[in-house]
């Protein structure tokens, strides 16, 4: 049995307020991308990598990227969507039987540990389905339509989601397949498995495994990066 990982990587960077996609953006003097793909290859409990760009990207990305960098374990770089559910739908139609779990990961969050790696693996082959977050340790406040605050809500149970994101191959493969039936897109790949009825576990994850999004998230980066070497 084969765990492969999907990355999604097609973002446009609209956001980070750059004409070049975040996904491309240098961290540390290399692309974010480039450090994402690392991660998954040097992680012992991954055997392929999906890597799925903007079409028109994936010629110098194998070159660029998979190629320059040695990352043996991208077996295939396929065309993303318009969203990035659309890029995952993709990368899931070249599953194969043999893959009995699948890993999907944000291209653009490049501090995902092995560990963290280690553990998603593992808990969706107990589990099924599973999730990485970290607890919410600020007071969360529910608001109305013109951002009055009409209660406060109990943070004890609640988590901010992270990826990677870890499921067991027909689990993941039914979600999407009814995702698109009903022609819903949801918030990440937990929600669409959730919407089965499938319980998704939640195991902790890292305050460092941030999604890089905005030019502060970029500098945020650049620090954790400057402190891990």
């Amino acid at each position: 049995m084969k765990t492969v990982a999907i990355i999604p990587a097609g973002g446009a960077g609209r956001r980070m307020g750059s004409e070049i996609p975040k996904q491309y953006l240098p961290l540390a003097g290399t692309a974010v991308l480039v450090h994402t793909l690392q991660a998954f290859h040097l992680s012992a409990v991954i055997d392929e990598i999906f890597l799925a760009v903007p079409e028109e990207d994936i010629p110098e990305v194998r070159r660029e990227i998979v190629s320059k960098y040695g990352i043996s374990k991208v077996v295939l770089v396929l065309a993303g969507g318009g969203k990035r559910q659309d890029s995952v739908r993709n990368a899931l139609l070249h599953v194969r039987d043999e893959h009995g779990i699948v890993v999907v990961h944000d291209g653009v969050r490049p501090f995902v540990s092995g560990e963290i790696i280690i553990g998603a693996v593992a808990a969706a082959k107990e589990y099924g389905a599973v999730t990485v977050g970290v607890p919410i340790n600020d007071t969360v406040k529910e608001t109305d339509a013109d951002g009055w605050v009409k209660k406060t809500v109990a943070r004890e149970r609640l988590w901010l989601t992270q990826t990677p994101q870890a499921f067991r191959r027909e689990i993941i493969v039914t979600a999407y397949e009814k995702a698109a039936a009903d022609r819903f897109y949801g918030t990440d790949d937990a929600s669409l498995v959730e919407r089965t009825g499938t319980p998704v576990r939640m195991i902790p994850g890292d305050c460092r495994n941030i999604k890089l999004t905005t030019p502060e998230d970029l500098l945020l980066g650049d620090v954790i990066m400057s402190r891990s070497v």
